[in-house]
């Protein structure tokens, strides 16, 4: 199967008032998906998995620009295309799910509104009004036409969230991307909107990218998984293998860190120290830092990617 998406050798910065240190956020970025299946990006906040997320369909502001690498979709070049072809890219390929859907929204018009607006901009049904209905009964929303006639401070954070992933399939696009589509709910709506993720996945066979640091969604969706750190894979590999024998240390102590029910500790394990600022990156490994098995090496050379099994990435001086 050809890939939906390839993302090879990454790189975006962003400008700074000294023009010879730019923000490294995203430095050498590669990964895939294909057609019906989930990839998920796990890291800190600060790891640059948003920026990854939004240079896709070329949605960075004017501060940020592309240093290297290409980012090919359904085989065209992305970093080609004029700005009418964007238009097209944006929305109607390649839709986004943004966390915080209360900021999302415009509070001053009506959910029925905004989704028809989508359809509207993206799609060619010949009533927009009515598909926006037909899209919020297809993501669970009940008494859909009445509704359609709410605001968004009217809607629970579960409820809005649905109406953001209606706006998003407006135009049945090829590659959804999901950046932590379930922060601020609770457990219950949580796995509701992941069933329903996976049911329209299936339903419209879209590639979905999951951006979060929630270890549980990725368990339960992705087929694969890249765990990022100051702007680079550090490891990747299918998420099984990754989640039960993780080798690099920065993966091993975001798994340390996610709470065990089942197991009684007295107290929780973190990571020691922050990720580093991506515009004054420590010399050689980024990780070095805060890696309680950093060596002398470590310090001074950038370890590079280095196969480590089937499907496997690490990038790590001593991850045998």
């Amino acid at each position: 199967m050809s890939d939906l998406l390839k993302v090879s050798g990454l790189k975006v910065f962003f400008r700074t008032a000294d023009a010879a240190r730019p923000v490294k956020a995203v430095d050498g970025v590669s990964f895939s998906i294909r057609a019906g299946e989930t990839t998920a990006v796990v890291g800190e906040s600060g790891s640059g998995k948003s920026v990854t997320a939004l240079s896709l369909a070329r949605l960075l502001p004017g501060s940020a620009y592309y240093a290297g690498g290409s980012i090919l979709f359904e085989g065209e070049d992305v970093l080609a295309l004029d700005d009418r072809r964007l238009r097209k890219l944006r929305g109607g390929r390649i839709a986004y799910i943004f966390q915080e859907p209360s900021t999302s929204l415009n509070p001053v018009f009506t959910v029925g509104w905004q989704i028809a607006e989508a359809v509207r901009a993206h799609a060619s049904a010949a009533d927009p009004d009515r598909e926006a209905v037909r899209l919020m009964r297809l993501v669970g929303l009940p008494d859909p036409e009445r509704r359609c006639r709410s605001y968004p401070h009217e809607m629970s954070g579960g409820m809005q969230q649905r109406v953001m992933i209606a706006m998003a399939l407006a135009c049945k696009p090829r590659l959804l991307v999901a950046d932590e589509p379930t922060t601020a709910l609770d457990v219950t709506i949580q796995a509701q909107i992941l069933e329903l993720l996976a049911d329209l996945q299936k339903q419209l066979g879209m590639g979905i990218l999951l951006i979060t640091h929630n270890f549980g969604l990725v368990a339960r969706m992705a087929r694969d998984i890249h765990v990022m750190y100051a702007g680079r894979m550090v490891e990747s590999g299918p998420t099984r293998d990754v989640l039960t024998e993780p080798r690099h240390p920065y993966t091993r102590a975001l798994l340390r860190a996610v709470p065990r029910l089942r197991v009684p500790v007295r107290e929780l394990t973190e990571v020691h120290g922050s990720i580093p600022s991506l515009a004054d990156l420590p010399p050689g490994c980024s990780f070095h830092p805060r890696c309680p098995k950093a060596a002398d090496r470590c310090r001074v050379e950038t370890p590079v990617e280095e196969e480590a099994g089937t499907e496997r990435i690490v990038r790590c001086h001593f991850w045998k």
